[in-house]
């Protein structure tokens, strides 16, 4: 769910629940009360209406004293001056919020209230003899605030009597004073209900994903990689969570090829610092021989120079190794491709290659099943790197005291041109053969000093062939001998319609 739609749901909430669930706690309370006051007060079929007069509800709270007084005044008047009677008159009156006043003539005889009613007196004469019967009152305006009846009464001794019921249309009912104080409690539990239920929500779809990425932020500032970052809460917040966590993966992706570039790096500076120091000191001792006078024939001279040229060569090649790592890291290496007839190419490398074998006494057999006109799109220079890198890798690791054999092919396979280099070593092991291709992978970790090399030739097959659209493999029985391969698309003409 989106972050705006939730407060749009939120604003609704707030607005409707609590005037809704007030409403439904209103009826069920008021009903309650509504059956409490008919049936303690006698009113049949009580409504809102008449719960919010409350003058209507007082006057109608003492008609039944006010008859009983009626009748006492027509059959037994005396009593009115029975100051027991009135006494329990007025107590019945004070439950109904009045009370109980007694005159005879201008002769306040009986007053039902802590303290002398003298305003009430005061105004009582305005309003005497007015006869309105044993169910109606009056209204008595100004500061006094009350409804008056009155019942007439004459004794013997008394000839003009009258007995007032008083009742002070300010005191709210029992019931109403309850529906109140309920109500008051049940807004306060909805709203609080509601403000709690809402910031919870709030809280689980907003604030608490963002506490987990301020946490994941701090943890990344620290350097921890070592975690994820669930996608949850709003749909803004989700989606923020899910490019942190892409972030935090990209970042450890990176962490950790620093890594293992730094320790490629630091291997292949270790090997071809290792596999420079060789002809240094061969150069070295070769030069401080002729200096020193031991090459004193025409032949030994020329033995000397020609070592002293071949690990020159050798660590020009190192170096050739080295700058090209370089530039494959940074995908900057320096194509050029051209149309190459395969035939006439591969000629020439396995002629170079049957002069270099020889000098190291190496057998090389060449084949070519390749017609002379087909070609291929290539950089020459690159290609012949592939090659030469197969060969010295091969012979890197062919078995001591065994005659060193390679054999190049050359064969035509439908739309591809397929070399194959084969030879007569060790051969790799078949949990091996998948990774011989990766930077500084090594079958034998114990063949490292002995046989050197910068550990890189293979991956650098790997990278020119994919460079060139093409693929290479390789195929191996351990104690038999290697056969690699890779393969190159040819160059085929488009026709041009007429």
């Amino acid at each position: 769910m989106k972050l705006k739609t939730r407060i749009i749901i939120s604003f609704f909430i707030i607005v409707l629940e609590p005037l809704l669930f007030t409403g439904l706690a209103f009826w069920a309370f008021s009903e309650y009360q509504f059956g409490v006051i008919e049936e303690q007060y006698g009113i049949e079929d009580p409504t809102y209406k008449s719960l919010s007069n409350t003058a209507e509800i007082v006057n109608h709270l003492s008609n039944e004293q006010a008859e009983m007084m009626q009748k006492v005044a027509e059959e037994e008047p005396y009593k009115f001056e029975d100051i027991v009677y009135l006494d329990e008159m007025n107590k019945e009156l004070q439950e109904m919020h009045s009370y109980l006043l007694v005159k005879e003539g201008d002769r306040v005889t009986y007053y039902g209230c802590e303290n002398y009613p003298a305003e009430v007196v005061k105004r009582l004469e305005r309003y005497e003899n007015f006869n309105s019967g044993s169910s109606d009152s009056v209204y008595m305006g100004g500061r006094v605030q009350a409804l008056v009846k009155q019942i007439s009464f004459q004794t013997d001794t008394v000839k003009d009597g009258s007995a007032f019921i008083i009742s002070n249309i300010f005191e709210t009912l029992p019931q109403l004073k309850e529906l109140f104080k309920n109500m008051l409690v049940t807004v306060i539990v909805i709203l609080s209900a509601t403000a709690l239920g809402l910031t919870w929500w709030i809280y689980r779809g907003v604030i608490a994903p963002l506490d987990r990425l301020r946490t994941a932020t701090r943890r990344i500032k620290e350097g921890d990689l070592n975690f994820s970052v669930s996608t949850e809460g709003v749909s803004e917040i989700a989606d923020l969570c899910q490019d942190f966590e892409d972030m935090r993966r990209r970042l450890k992706e990176n962490a950790e090829e620093k890594v293992v570039f730094d320790r490629e790096s630091k291997e292949l500076i270790s090997n071809i610092s290792h596999d420079l120091k060789t002809p240094i000191t061969a150069v070295k001792g070769y030069v401080e021989g002729i200096m020193d006078g031991v090459a004193n024939t025409p032949e030994k001279m020329e033995r000397y120079i020609k070592t002293i040229y071949n690990k020159a060569n050798e660590m020009d090649r190192l170096i050739n190794e080295l700058t090209f790592y370089s530039k494959m890291d940074t995908n900057k290496i320096p194509y050029t491709f051209n149309k190459i007839y395969v035939t006439e190419f591969f000629d020439d490398c396995a002629e170079d290659l049957n002069v270099e074998l020889s000098a190291k006494n190496v057998e090389f057999s060449y084949s070519n099943y390749v017609e002379p006109e087909v070609m291929v799109i290539a950089d020459a220079e690159q290609i012949k790197r592939v090659v030469n890198n197969i060969v010295s890798n091969s012979l890197k690791y062919t078995g001591d005291g065994k005659q060193k054999r390679i054999n190049l092919r050359v064969k035509d396979v439908g739309d591809f041109i397929q070399v194959e280099i084969e030879d007569n070593g060790k051969g790799i092991a078949a949990k091996d053969l998948p990774n011989i291709f990766d930077r500084f992978y090594r079958t034998d970790a114990s063949r490292n000093s002995s046989k050197g090399g910068s550990g890189i030739g293979l991956s650098i097959v790997k990278k020119i062939m994919e460079d060139h659209g093409g693929k290479v493999w390789a195929t191996s029985k351990e104690n038999i001998g290697t056969v690699m391969y890779f393969v190159l698309r040819k160059y085929q003409e488009v026709p041009v319609n007429e």
